[in-house]
């Protein structure tokens, strides 16, 4: 852990996945307070709006933080000179392979570059194109997800990539002694986002935190694609009634595809644009049954709301227990 410590500047290298309405200044704050690496989840902000959650982050932490921001945004260039004006240190691009000059442009602002990287083809083409890390995300996480499950990517990537580049392992990760498991394969940390939503910290509705605690593994389920022809990435949420309406939504957007009345990269945005209007109502509004309930397989873990401080320390003190009963 002491490599992904370092490239991150964090005492642990354990990074809170971005997750939007969720992953705000608040819980980024308290994320890197606790001695782990907080990230943003910019989302569909505009330039305007990420301005103002990066500098009331800096208001509340002094330790390092990260922006994500999704490769598809119309103005993707102008929120990374944003992140270039505030002297971010990291930055995660995540929705797909970054647009051409992305990458260049984030470096030359002297920040670091990590990228997801679904498939072992992709990681190596990423760090070819001179990513500085990579995040493996398993389909047991929560929000967009995969198609393969975390402990069969980590099995094919991390023999390979793991000594060029440091690489964090996601994806239905709840306790520290799989830490531990991801740590002894290679990997130079990990990326958690379900365990933290529950956070004292966490500005998420009641009713989003109940619905957390409540849930158990089985009621995170994928999203289905309707219409082959879209590009809808499965997006794993609790069980409710908006899983039902988002059918309805891909069946409106494929319509307008058939009239020729959008293009498919608008189609996209507008299922995105979907899923954040959903999310919102959830993480917000409280609406946990006509909203987005945005959870990975590990919410079954998820028992009690607590600060983010002990649930770091709860997860370290598993990591390092099962490595020294591993060294017995």
């Amino acid at each position: 852990m002491a490599r992904g410590a370092a490239f991150l500047g964090s005492d642990y290298a354990i990074m809170a996945g971005a997750m939007s309405w969720v992953s705000e200044r608040n819980l980024v704050a308290a994320m890197s307070n606790a001695g782990g690496f907080g990230v943003i989840a910019c989302g569909a902000m505009t330039t305007d709006l990420l301005d103002a959650e990066i500098a009331g982050t800096k208001t509340l932490t002094a330790k390092p933080f990260g922006v994500n921001l999704i490769t598809m945004h119309p103005d993707l260039f102008a929120l990374i000179e944003v992140c270039a004006k505030h002297a971010v240190g990291h930055v995660v691009l995540a929705g797909g392979l970054p647009p051409k000059g992305s990458l260049e442009a984030i470096k030359q602002m002297g920040a670091k570059v990590i990228c997801f990287a679904p498939t072992l083809a992709m990681a190596k083409k990423l760090i070819r194109s001179g990513v500085d890390a990579l995040v493996i995300e398993g389909m047991e996480a929560g929000g967009h997800i995969g198609p393969v499950s975390t402990s069969v990517l980590a099995q094919e990537m991390l023999p390979t990539i793991a000594n060029e580049v440091p690489v964090f392992v996601a994806g239905g990760i709840g306790r520290g002694e799989a830490i531990a498991g991801y740590l002894d394969m290679g990997a130079a940390g990990v990326q958690l986002g379900t365990r933290f939503v529950c956070a004292t910290e966490s500005i998420a509705h009641a009713n989003f935190k109940k619905a957390f605690i409540r849930a158990s593994a089985r009621d995170a389920v994928a999203s289905v694609q309707l219409d082959p022809r879209l590009p809808v990435i499965p997006v794993r949420a609790l069980k409710n009634a908006a899983g039902e309406s988002f059918g309805a939504k891909q069946r409106e957007v494929a319509a307008l595809l058939d009239g020729g009345k959008v293009e498919m990269l608008e189609a996209q945005l507008q299922i995105e644009h979907y899923w954040a209007g959903a999310l919102r109502r959830a993480v917000i509004d409280g609406d946990v049954e006509h909203g987005s309930v945005m959870a990975g397989q590990s919410v079954g873990m998820v028992t009690k709301e607590e600060p983010l401080a002990d649930i770091i320390a709860t997860l370290m003190a598993e990591a390092a227990g099962a490595l020294e009963q591993r060294a017995a």
